[in-house]
C-alpha cells in the first residue's frame, strides 16, 4: 500500500522516496547545465587546443629562456649558474648598446611609414576607380612573396655600380651608390625594403577600419561645406583610433622582434657594414647561434621582452586600450 501513488490537485506523485529522489536530482542537474554553462563549456573545448599550443611553444620557452639568463651556457651542455652576470656584461656590451640604438631608429622610421603608408594606400583604393580588385591585390602582394625571395631580389638591385637601381641613376646623370655597402645608407634601404614589404598588409587593415565609419558623417558633413581635408581630420582620423592603436602597436612589435627585422637583415646585409644594420635581435642570433652564448642571447632576449611589455604597458595606459581618451 506505500507504494501506491496518491492522487493530488498537481497529479500523480510517486509515494515512495526513491523517485522523489530522482526526480529532484534531474531537477538539480539541469540547473547547473544552464544554457550559459554549456556554452562556456563548448567556448572553453574550442579554446583548449590553442591554449595548450601556447602553453607548450610560448609560455614554457619564455620561463626556461628566462631561466637560461642566469647560467653559463657553453652549448655542449655544460650549465653554471652565474647569477646577474650575463645581465652585468650585458650591460657593458658596447655591441649590445649600439644594437639597442640601430634597434629604436629602426622602430622610430619604421613605425611612422608604415602608417602613414598604409593609411595612405587605404584611403587610396578606398575610391571607386577601374581595376579597383587589381590595385589592391598588387599592393598586398609583396606580403605573399617570401621574406628571402624579398631579399634576394632587393639586393641583387641595391648592387653597387651594376645594380638596377644604380643603372637607372647612371641614365639620368646622377652618381650610384652603395647602398648596402655604405654605412650612411644600408640602414635606410633595409628600412625602404621593409616599408615597401609591409605596406600592403597594413592597408588591408586600414582598408578594413576604413569601411567600418559610416558614410552619413561624410554626407553631413558635406553638406555643411567641409572639405576633404577637414573630413580627414575630424571624421576619419577619430573613428579610426581603434584601427590606429593596433597597427602602432603591431608595427612596433614587428620591428623589434618580427621576422622582417630578421629576414631581411640576415640575407640583405648580415647585420653590416660596420654594425650599422644589426638591430637586436639579430645581434641575440649572433651571440646564441654563432658563438654558442646561449646563457647570454637568453639574458639579451629576455631584456627585449620586458622592454616590449613595458611599451605595450604603455600604450594601453595612454590610449585606454585605443579610445585614446585621455581625460
Amino acid at each position: 500500500m506505500d507504494d501506491q501513488p496518491r492522487l493530488s490537485l498537481d497529479g500523480v506523485q510517486p509515494s515512495s522516496g526513491r523517485g522523489l529522489g530522482g526526480s529532484a536530482l534531474q531537477r538539480r542537474g539541469q540547473t547547473y547545465w544552464s544554457r550559459s554553462r554549456k556554452e562556456a563549456l563548448a567556448a572553453w573545448l574550442f579554446i583548449l587546443p590553442d591554449f595548450i599550443g601556447l602553453l607548450i611553444f610560448v609560455a614554457v620557452p619564455m620561463v626556461l629562456s628566462l631561466s637560461l639568463g642566469f647560467f653559463s651556457v657553453n652549448g655542449f651542455g655544460g650549465y653554471k649558474f652565474i647569477g646577474l652576470a650575463n645581465y652585468s656584461r650585458m650591460f657593458h656590451d658596447p655591441l649590445f648598446l649600439e644594437s639597442i640604438e640601430v634597434t629604436i631608429i629602426y622602430v622610430v622610421v619604421l613605425v611612422p611609414g608604415l602608417y602613414v603608408t598604409g593609411l595612405g594606400l587605404a584611403l587610396l583604393v578606398q575610391q571607386k576607380i577601374p581595376f579597383i580588385g587589381l590595385w589592391r591585390s598588387l599592393f598586398f602582394m609583396p606580403y605573399v612573396v617570401s621574406l628571402v625571395v624579398i631579399a634576394l631580389i632587393w639586393k641583387v638591385l641595391l648592387i653597387e655600380k651594376v645594380g638596377f637601381l644604380n643603372q637607372m641613376l647612371a641614365l639620368v646623370g646622377l652618381q650610384g651608390q652603395a647602398w648596402l655597402g655604405d654605412p650612411k645608407f644600408a640602414l635606410g634601404a633595409v628600412l625602404a625594403v621593409t616599408i615597401w614589404f609591409l605596406m600592403g598588409y597594413y592597408m588591408i587593415i586600414f582598408l578594413s577600419g576604413l569601411q567600418e565609419i559610416p558614410r552619413e558623417y561624410y554626407e553631413a558633413a558635406r553638406i555643411d561645406g567641409a572639405n576633404a581635408w577637414t573630413m580627414f581630420i575630424n571624421i576619419t582620423l577619430p573613428l579610426l583610433r581603434p584601427t590606429s592603436f593596433f597597427v602602432i602597436l603591431v608595427s612596433t612589435v614587428a620591428a623589434v622582434s618580427g621576422s622582417s627585422s630578421f629576414d631581411l637583415i640576415y640575407v640583405m646585409t648580415n647585420g653590416g657594414p660596420a654594425n650599422s644594420t644589426s638591430l637586436a635581435v639579430f645581434y641575440i642570433y649572433e651571440q646564441a647561434f654563432k658563438f654558442n652564448d646561449y646563457g647570454y642571447a637568453a639574458a639579451m632576449a629576455s631584456t627585449v621582452v620586458v622592454i616590449l611589455l613595458a611599451i605595450t604597458v604603455v600604450l594601453f595606459a595612454l590610449t585606454r586600450g585605443g579610445r585614446f581618451h585621455l581625460a
